[in-house]
């Protein structure tokens, strides 16, 4: 019987038009062709000097990693293909420019521009003519607590009647494979999918996915040893840190003077908010921060809401638009925080959580962030039960610890500064 179960995108043709090789073998030459014939015409590639094969080489790099990023950020739960691809297509030809620039290699801008225009093209129309394929496809085995998940846009979810595919094809099988109530027909149902190649996944694994968040009720042993990030992305995201924050200070120089001028002409106090925080590796350090709030007014150890009365009308704004965070980049520059990562909480919270909330302090094992993939999420979250939803989506951030999640929450903070929506 498991010849007759088919996992769905498995044929030739459909893994040709909808993976890799479709793009290296159609994509790439279109996108190199059309800035080549618009600029040097027909026969180019036979009069190819150091400018011509520069350009075409950037073109070519720059098109081989905008793909493989964009593939890796579908991934991840919430991301907006459509809204990413302006972004990456232009961070990308703007590092080849830089590359070209510092290496003083020769390069024809009109050919480059063309070809930043085809591959915007290229990827647009792929997200558009895709959209249906990308949705992943997955039959529910009812039983445990399979039952209780439910599709998104990003996953189609259809809960079985008997253990049958009915000629359906699949990008895989969930299934509570723990739950007592798995029964002996399932269990040859699953046997048959796995001997046809279809996947079968965990409901804990398809529910990260689809939620974002790793449940910290349902954290087995090797899932817990899982969580340990990677030593050599830590190491490459402190040099990007530092290079990040050399290149800030200067540009952000005079904007953020005039944003310590508006805080004193606006309330008495100064300019900046120091409280020490619980850092990286349980070390407590003092995070730098615009002050937003009333020195003379005193509340909780956290914001009460959007219509806390100790906020000023300057500070707002500058929640509003993170501006606040702004000076914790010199945070970035002595090593106690880097740009994405977990939120730091004060000292008070981080004792009041330890003792309310498992594994808290492991969200520790990597440096805290000014942003962070529980911020982008969530957003601001004080009481416990908040923050065991939020230490949910640290650990899935730990748990999938890679320049690729970074990139995502990097565009998503950026849209958060630009438009003021998800702030608090």
């Amino acid at each position: 019987m498991a010849e007759n179960y088919e996992r769905r995108h498995s044929r030739w043709y459909e893994q040709l038009l909808l993976g890799v090789p479709f793009q290296l073998l159609v994509g790439l030459p279109l996108v190199l062709l059309i800035p080549g014939l618009d600029r040097w015409g027909w026969g180019f590639w036979h009069f190819l000097p150091d400018f011509r094969s520069n350009t075409l080489i950037a073109i070519a790099v720059a098109f081989v990693v905008i793909m493989f990023t964009l593939r890796r950020l579908n991934r991840f739960p919430g991301a907006q293909m459509v809204a990413y691809t302006l972004p990456t297509v232009s961070i990308v030809f703007l590092l080849a420019v830089a590359v070209l620039f510092f290496l003083r290699e020769e390069y024809t801008r009109q050919v480059l521009f063309t070809g930043y225009l085809a591959c915007l093209a290229w990827f647009f129309a792929g997200n558009f003519l895709g959209r249906r394929y990308r949705r992943m496809k997955f039959a529910v085995v009812p039983v445990g607590r399979a039952t209780r998940l439910r599709g998104t846009k990003q996953f189609d979810l259809r809960h079985l009647e008997a253990p049958d595919m009915q000629g359906i094809r699949y990008d895989g099988i969930v299934a509570d494979l723990h739950s007592s109530e798995l029964g002996s027909e399932w269990q040859r149902f699953l046997a048959k999918c796995t001997l046809a190649h279809i996947p079968v996944y965990h409901v804990t694994q398809i529910r990260e996915s689809i939620t974002g968040r790793v449940e910290i009720t349902h954290l087995s042993e090797n899932e817990y040893g899982a969580l340990l990030p990677s030593a050599f992305y830590q190491g490459f995201k402190r040099l990007t840190d530092i290079a990040g924050a050399l290149i800030l200070l200067p540009l952000l120089a005079i904007p953020m003077l005039i944003t310590a001028w508006l805080i004193r002409r606006d309330s008495p106090g100064p300019a900046l908010f120091v409280q020490t925080r619980m850092g990286y590796r349980g070390r407590p350090f003092k995070v730098y921060k615009f002050r937003t709030m009333y020195c003379d007014r005193k509340g909780r150890g956290f914001t009460e809401g959007e219509d806390d009365p100790r906020i000023t009308p300057i500070g707002r704004v500058l929640r509003k638009y993170r501006i606040d965070e702004l000076p914790q980049i010199f945070n970035v520059l002595k090593g106690e925080m880097s740009f994405i990562g977990p939120r730091p909480e004060s000292m008070s919270l981080s004792a009041w959580y330890e003792k309310d909330v498992p594994f808290f302090s492991y969200r520790h094992v990597v440096r805290p962030g000014i942003s962070g993939w529980a911020q982008v999420e969530q957003g601001y979250a004080a009481e416990v039960d908040g923050m065991i939803e939020k230490l949910q989506y640290d650990f899935y951030y730990i748990k999938h610890f890679s320049l690729w999640i970074d990139v995502l929450i990097t565009f998503k903070t950026l849209k958060t500064i630009f438009t003021g929506h998800g702030a608090r």
